[in-house]
């Protein structure tokens, strides 16, 4: 069976930068790890693979020049690991890691204990206002999530009762396992399945959530948005995520839309809006009032002002979000040319 295409497998054109390839293996990663609820574990080595060419010059040269064989790939048989060539590859994700998925399938007999998982993250899209977005604003955000057992409060364990030495790994929090493979036997330590690596096992379960330490609820999360915040940007709330017994809760994120303005559009820190005057306020000079998010502000526009001219209203545009700051108020002037003239109007305007 031959192997896909690396930039395909990351959903990215052969010019791609090296900041692109990251974000896409990395969002790839977190789809399918195989740790996750409808995670895949053959996708995830997968995009692994495909990263570990494609992030180093050297290799993705080779790739390009002479596909999976530059890089020592095969196209089916043979080693099983492909362009890994049996190798632990450490899968980059900055300070949120997954760690080397290697290092525990070739354990030995020091393999690291897994121990507890962690819920699962949880995704939100928060709809704001221009004004909102700008200005900043308190949201209460209702999720139906796992949340910790409001009986045993996450621990699994029955109230009254205690925790004891697992059974099955004596409290090691592990179990030793030998697998044949076509490199021989390999030892390999993996989590105890009946404490989750633990080491210990509840005297007597939860009678409400049958030892899974979660219940199904609806919980409200205060959100403080900052002002400032634009578009597109994500917020993250540690440990507000998914629930899960006697582990750490997940992450939740909430993704930020902001809904169009009709009078104003936003680039970074400035706001841009425009001000239609008639070509005689144009010539002989006026004032006008201007609509900010402040409210109205009185601005004057000289005499022989072009149309596309602009004025900058400092300290009105969107605050800094690392600074008490405030970018301009940009008004682009837009002189109105009448389309119908009286006689006497056009008798005037020959005239001069």
């Amino acid at each position: 069976m031959s192997k896909r295409d690396y930039y395909e497998i990351l959903g990215v054109s052969k010019n791609a930068s090296d900041d692109e390839i990251k974000k896409a293996y990395r969002k790839a990663a977190v789809k399918y790890h195989p740790d996750k609820e409808g995670g895949d574990e053959s996708k995830f080595k997968e995009v692994g693979e495909a990263y570990e060419v494609l992030k180093d010059s050297s290799k993705r040269q080779r790739y390009d020049q002479f596909g999976h064989a530059g890089v020592g790939g095969n196209s089916g048989g043979g080693n099983p690991f492909g362009g890994f060539n049996g190798q632990n590859v450490n899968f980059d994700f900055g300070d949120g890691g997954f760690g080397d998925i290697f290092s525990q399938f070739f354990g030995g007999g020091g393999g690291r204990q897994r121990g507890p998982q962690r819920g699962r993250d949880v995704e939100v899209t928060l709809q704001l206002s221009f004004e909102e977005a700008v200005f900043g604003v308190e949201e209460k955000i209702a999720i139906d999530m796992d949340d910790a057992c409001s009986h045993c409060h996450g621990s699994t364990v029955e109230p009254g009762y205690d925790l004891k030495t697992c059974p099955t790994c004596h409290g090691a929090g592990q179990v030793n396992r030998v697998m044949n493979t076509i490199f021989g036997p390999i030892q390999q330590n993996t989590a105890c399945e009946d404490c989750s690596g633990r080491g210990k096992v509840p005297e007597k379960i939860c009678t409400v959530c049958r030892g899974k330490g979660v219940q199904r609820a609806k919980r409200t999360i205060k959100l403080k948005v900052p002002a400032g915040i634009d578009d597109g940007a994500t917020i993250r709330l540690h440990e507000h995520g998914e629930a899960i017994g006697n582990g750490q809760k997940g992450d939740l994120y909430v993704h930020i839309q902001v809904r169009a303005h009709k009078n104003f559009t936003r680039e970074g820190d400035i706001i841009l809006s425009e001000q239609h005057i008639g070509m005689v306020e144009a010539a002989l000079g006026t004032e006008v009032d201007v609509v900010t998010v402040d409210g109205k502000v009185r601005m004057k526009v000289p005499a022989g002002t072009q149309s596309g001219t602009d004025f900058k209203l400092s300290n009105r545009g969107v605050p800094h979000m690392k600074s008490e700051k405030r970018g301009p108020h940009i008004v682009s002037i837009i002189v109105d040319t009448p389309t119908r003239l009286s006689r006497k109007q056009r008798q005037i305007l020959e005239n001069f």
